[in-house]
């Protein structure tokens, strides 16, 4: 390979050859900082006395001094003091899972119902073929 070659890393056909960088991940996703990561990360901040000792801290953890802001105002509204974060998203309905589990129980028995009123009519149909005498459910009460 020659030093225009090694400064251009394109191939004769157009193409460029790079490599991946194993830093970057193919789908970004946030990151999530546990309650007690947070206090600790702020409790550190809080013994930094030195000048850039709190930037070290910053780039050793990855982090920006905007989260060291928003876990302070957190700290100060008490939200850190929970062990478990805050659920997100919609937040359940408990008549609305009532419903629909009436709505299934609901289901299920008319089926049971059809099934029992289609046995009765057969039985009906085969006492009628065989001669016997149709016994009545509200006679025998």
């Amino acid at each position: 390979m020659s030093h225009n070659e090694a400064a251009h890393p394109h191939s004769g056909n157009g193409q460029v050859h790079t490599q991946p960088d194993p830093e970057v991940v193919a789908k970004a996703e946030r990151r999530r900082f546990s309650a007690e990561y947070k206090r600790r990360i702020l409790q550190e901040a809080e013994t930094c006395t030195q000048p850039g000792e709190v930037g070290a801290l910053l780039r050793r953890e990855g982090l920006y001094s905007s989260h060291l802001t928003t876990w302070r105002q957190q700290r100060r509204r008490g939200e850190l003091q929970g062990l478990t974060p805050a659920q997100r998203g919609r937040k359940a309905d408990p008549p609305a899972a009532e419903i629909a589990r009436l709505q299934r129980e609901n289901e299920r028995l008319r089926a049971q119902l059809e099934r029992a009123e289609l046995i009765i009519d057969v039985q009906k149909k085969l006492s009628q073929m065989l001669g016997l005498p149709e016994t009545s459910s509200d006679e025998s009460k």
